[in-house]
């Protein structure tokens, strides 16, 4: 049987005047062969579909679907990761295009980008999650990230906080110092409240003052980025979107100290290890770069005090931002100084310290103290003892002396003799 081309040219050639003969001289096939075909006369081949291969993903199709379907915000690496561990072997290009055609990108007009030197910059900001504690089933709660991002590395630090007050600023500048090893030179915020007071024509802007006692300890220069230009500081605000669809979407979490154990682990195995799509760089290895060049941590920790009268309950409690702390049952005074720092609690009677408790994160705990009470107290307050491992005092009759067995004989032998050991 001829191709279609072959009886293309027969009868082209036919058309064109040529004899049987001189076709079959010119194809070179037989007289009766180029006969049959001139009698067939010539038709346009009709072609199908063409039918489609079978993919890699196909399998998987069906998870993606859901996966997005329950969260549309989920990243096309995150999904990546995910059916790897449940056996795909095929590339990210695939899954990326599938989840393009699930989810269809939104167009977006063109951005200047700015990169700045190792060690220069680092941006810093609140982002707010709502989440579900399967301690709590059923309680939606409102949790905040901190996020601190350095500009050049792009190196992430962050943990979830119960709030984003003036405290809990602190302690997170502090942890994430800590993490990095250094200081970098600046950092930019928006006009956040804790970082902000507000902006003069004459004085310009007006940071909080222990902000810039934090800086000046620590020896960074506060930057604030200039209101409704959130892309300012698009370092971390890009992160923020990050961390909820590589993250925090899709998981379960047993309570806050679980959510930030996870985030923890991510944060190693994950975020600071990723080839990073705007610098092409792995960012452990920038940011081992970068680390040389940050400023040094200083000897003393940072310690600026915020004073404050309260009034002690009369269950021996006072309250600090939302949570309860222990004053010993020895307290004369009905009210006491209180001296909060970003790790401490101090309360002060008549300028002695009566205790001093480490800094509740959350909201609603009750915390008392070892020794703080004659009495056991109820069973929602945390016990918690501070310096050597202490033990609340024992209660008369709580325990029983250790003596020989011969003893017991000898008491059993005098109230038998006395008639008191039988009735």
């Amino acid at each position: 049987m001829l191709k279609h081309g072959e009886v293309f040219m027969i009868h082209k050639l036919h058309g064109d005047g040529f004899s049987v003969r001189a076709i079959a001289r010119q194809t070179g096939l037989s007289r009766k062969t180029v006969t049959k075909y001139l009698r067939r006369g010539f038709e346009e081949p009709v072609y199908g579909p063409r039918l489609a291969r079978g993919s890699m993903l196909d399998g998987f199709k069906e998870y993606i679907e859901g996966r997005l379907g329950d969260y549309p915000e989920l990243s096309a690496v995150r999904l990546l990761r995910e059916i790897v561990e449940m056996g795909y072997r095929g590339g990210y290009t695939t899954v990326k295009n599938l989840v393009r055609e699930v989810r269809p990108a939104k167009e977006r007009g063109y951005e200047h980008r700015f990169e700045t030197p190792a060690g220069k910059q680092a941006q810093v900001d609140f982002a707010r999650f709502r989440v579900r504690f399967s301690d709590c089933p059923g309680l939606e709660r409102l949790v905040w990230l901190f996020s601190m991002v350095l500009g050049y590395s792009r190196h992430l630090w962050c943990r979830f906080v119960w709030r984003q007050d003036l405290p809990t600023v602190v302690r997170c500048h502090m942890a994430a110092f800590e993490a990095l090893g250094g200081v970098p030179r600046e950092i930019l915020y928006d006009q956040m409240r804790t970082a902000v007071i507000g902006e003069e024509k004459e004085r310009g802007i007006i940071y909080n003052k222990t902000l810039l006692a934090l800086s000046q300890h620590y020896g960074f220069i506060p930057r604030a980025c200039p209101r409704m230009r959130a892309k300012t500081k698009g370092k971390v605000e890009r992160p923020y979107r990050y961390v909820r669809q590589d993250f925090f979407l899709g998981r379960v979490y047993r309570d806050m100290d679980d959510l930030n154990g996870q985030r923890q682990e991510w944060l190693d195995c994950v975020a600071n290890r990723r080839l990073h799509g705007t610098t092409r760089r792995f960012v452990h290895e920038a940011f081992a770069e970068e680390q040389k060049i940050l400023l040094p941590l200083p000897a003393l920790a940072f310690g600026s005090v915020l004073k404050m009268e309260r009034r002690i309950s009369h269950d021996g409690m006072v309250s600090v931002d939302g949570n309860l702390y222990s004053v010993p049952d020895t307290t004369r005074r009905r009210v006491v100084e209180v001296q909060v720092t970003a790790r401490d609690v101090s309360i002060l009677d008549a300028g002695t310290v009566v205790a001093v408790h480490p800094v509740l994160e959350g909201r609603g705990e009750r915390l008392v103290g070892a020794g703080h009470r004659l009495y056991p107290p109820p069973g929602n307050v945390i016990l918690r003892c501070h310096g050597d491992h202490a033990e609340p005092p024992d209660l008369p009759g709580e325990r029983v002396a250790c003596r020989s067995l011969d003893v017991y004989e000898a008491v059993a032998g005098v109230l038998a003799q006395s008639g008191r050991g039988t009735r």
